[in-house]
């Protein structure tokens, strides 16, 4: 601070000789325009740095979490599932084939707190685990009795229903499954932020065992 004001007390100081002819005062007048113009450049390139960098906003944060729902794959399934009671006067069974179609995807309401931030130039997501949209994905009204002997309550029905849902979620529910639908999402979701400007990302998922 000490140098600077040193320099511009010099600076005065010559300036003030300068000007008492026509010459000094013609330099005098062009070393105050280059000055000028030079803290001029200075502040415009200051600037520019600092409005360059990019952010992401909380608005934007908002924006995407209004998503919801994120279906990044539908299977289709169906399942003949069988019963039988035994009774003093013979045996009964009902048999009925269901059709359901399994979606998997995640739910942008179920982030954890800073699951998105910029790091530098790259956005950085942490995605809720891939899971099982809707439990209800029986068709009801495609269900069919392929074999019936017998009476069978409501009850007794739905309870081959439900056995029908976990027969399905079994089998559809797997690995491949889910890392298949990853990948869709992590496809999705960098071209969704490409579209709000943001050229570079980097997609993970929460775990499943402590996401809640």
């Amino acid at each position: 601070m000490k140098n600077i004001l040193h320099f511009i007390i010099n600076l005065l100081r010559s300036i003030y000789k300068l000007l008492k002819t026509r010459i000094g005062f013609v330099i005098s007048f062009f070393v105050i325009v280059v000055v000028c113009l030079i803290w001029l450049f200075r502040g415009c390139s200051s600037k520019v740095q600092t409005e360059g960098r990019i952010e992401i906003t909380p608005v934007q944060i908002s924006k995407i979490q209004s998503i919801g729902q994120w279906e990044f794959l539908a299977i289709s399934d169906e399942e003949l599932i069988d019963t039988i009671r035994h009774g003093f006067f013979g045996d009964d069974e009902l048999a009925r084939i269901y059709y359901g179609t399994l979606r998997l995807g995640i739910d942008l309401n179920e982030t954890e707190e800073g699951w998105i931030k910029m790091d530098k130039d790259t956005v950085v997501a942490k995605l809720p685990p891939i899971k099982l949209l809707d439990e209800h994905f029986i068709d009801e009204a495609l269900t069919k009795a392929f074999y019936e002997k017998g009476k069978w309550s409501e009850e007794e029905k739905a309870t081959l229903t439900l056995r029908a849902s976990e027969t399905m979620k079994a089998r559809c529910l797997t690995l491949a499954n889910i890392r298949s639908a990853e990948q869709n999402a992590s496809l999705q979701f960098n071209n969704l932020l490409r579209s709000m400007g943001f050229k570079f990302s980097r997609i993970r998922f929460a775990d499943t065992s402590t996401h809640k």
